[in-house]
Parts: C-alpha cells; structure tokens; sequence
C-alpha cells in the first residue's frame, strides 16, 4: 500500500490553523493536513515553510487565495516537484472531505477537492 497523501493548508494569518482546528473537530485527528501560515513571511521563507511541511511526500496544497502569495509560492514550488498539485480557494467542505479520501492517487485526490469546493458554494434562503 502506498502513502497516504498529505494536505498543507498554506494560508494567511491563522486562516490554515483555524481551518485545520475545524477539520479535527468534524473529522478526527488522523485528517492528514498541515496548516502553514505566511505571517511574516518573504518569498524565500514561504518556500522554506511550505518544503518543510511537504517533506518529500506526495500532497496537495490547498492555498486561501487564488492570487494571493501562498497560492503564487505555491505553483511556484509545484513547477519543481512534480508530486505537488495545488487548489486555491480552499473552504471547509473540501477539506473535510479530503481528509476521507487520502488514499487516492495525486491527481484525483486534488480534482476531488475542486469539485467538493464548488459543490459547496451554492445561494440559499433567498427567494427569488
């Protein structure tokens, strides 16, 4: 059996804290993520955190914003390590649901995640 993929939640602030803190509480402990802030962080010391919590392992990077600094480090670091894929605009429902679904391979884990988020995003309560 192959490794289980891992998920970094690279955001800012304690936006990847918070959101990691939220899993555990719905998912358990075994959940797989990582939180990474970029508080005070330059490009170089972005790059350093998010390979620290990568750490050779297959994972998917799950940035807060899709044209914020986590997401542009991010790709950037994807561009060399070809067991990185990225997904931006991460909200709870994908996270969740990744925590679930660490066995599958790279490419499906992260395409599952993009369409959880989307499927989450929805208008209620107001009629129209």
């Amino acid at each position: 059996m192959s490794e289980r993929l891992v998920g970094i939640v690279f955001a800012h602030a304690e936006v990847a804290a918070a959101l990691v803190a939220a899993v555990a509480s719905i998912a358990g402990e075994d959940h797989g993520l990582i939180p990474v802030s970029n508080d005070g962080c330059d490009r170089a010391a972005l790059a350093a955190r998010l390979d620290a919590a990568v750490a050779g392992r297959s994972a998917v990077v799950f940035a807060d914003l899709p044209g914020g600094s986590c997401a542009f480090s991010a790709a950037a670091y994807a561009l060399s390590h070809e067991k990185i894929r990225v997904v931006t605009g991460v909200n709870l429902a994908m996270l969740i649901d990744f925590a679930f679904h660490r066995d599958l391979p790279l490419e499906a884990a992260a395409e599952r995640a993009v369409a959880t988020g989307r499927s989450a995003v929805t208008i209620r309560g107001v009629p129209r």
